[in-house]
Parts: structure tokens; sequence; C-alpha cells
């Protein structure tokens, strides 16, 4: 089994990091990360900076966790390719960063984060910055 991370280069992004490489010491499993973002974007605010990699890689040496870090682009909703991802790895969990939105920002954008709550088929963890 896996502990999936859903991570994009955000404070919420972080926290989730966070939460998944505890997780995953705790459960002695490896951490899948997916960052993705749309696919054909020629430059997207989605994906991590090669420091922002290079961090995430020296804190899982750090904590003794393997780290598969899959930066992906998608055609539909991110909430698709980290649903997928978590039925391609197993995932035990996936864990994911909330941000706080409004009620017609919700309405008018949807929400990856609600998505992945409602339609997941394993447990989810939710965590804030």
């Amino acid at each position: 089994m896996t502990v999936l991370v859903g991570y994009l280069p955000t404070p919420a992004g972080e926290a989730a990091f966070s939460a998944g490489l505890q997780e995953a010491r705790r459960r002695s499993e490896p951490l899948v990360v997916v960052n993705t973002a749309r696919s054909g974007a020629p430059v997207s605010a989605e994906v991590a900076p090669e420091h922002a990699v290079q961090q995430m890689t020296q804190r899982a040496a750090a904590e003794d966790v393997a780290l598969d870090l899959r930066q992906t682009s998608h055609d539909g909703d991110a909430a698709d390719e980290v649903l997928r991802t978590a039925r391609e790895v197993d995932a035990s969990v996936i864990v994911i960063g909330l941000r706080r939105r409004s009620p017609v920002g919700k309405l008018l954008m949807g929400s990856d984060a609600q998505r992945i709550l409602l339609d997941a088929d394993r447990p989810v963890l939710a965590v804030k910055p």
C-alpha cells in the first residue's frame, strides 16, 4: 500500500506533503506525490519548481521514506488524476490540502478537494496550512 499526496506548490500543498510524509513514516509505506498541471498549458503555476522538488526529496530521504514524485498533465479535472493514481498505486490513504474558498467561489469554480472527498473509494486526510 502507499500514501498518496495531491500536491500544488501552495501553502495547502505544503501542508498536504508534510502530513503525507508523517503518515507514510507512521505506516511504513512509500509516498507518491501527484503534481499535475492542465495539459497544453505553456506555463503553469501548478507545477512544482525544481527547488521545491529537491526539498521534498531531501525531506523524504531524511525521514527514510521512499518518494515517487509524479509530475503529470491532465485533460479533465486534477481530482480525476488524483483518484486515478490512487487506484493505480492502491493508496491506503489520500492526503490533500484545503484552502478557504467562499461559497460563490466553490459554485463558480468547483472544488477538486470536494470531488476527492466525495468520490474517493478510500480514506482521505484533508489538512489546512
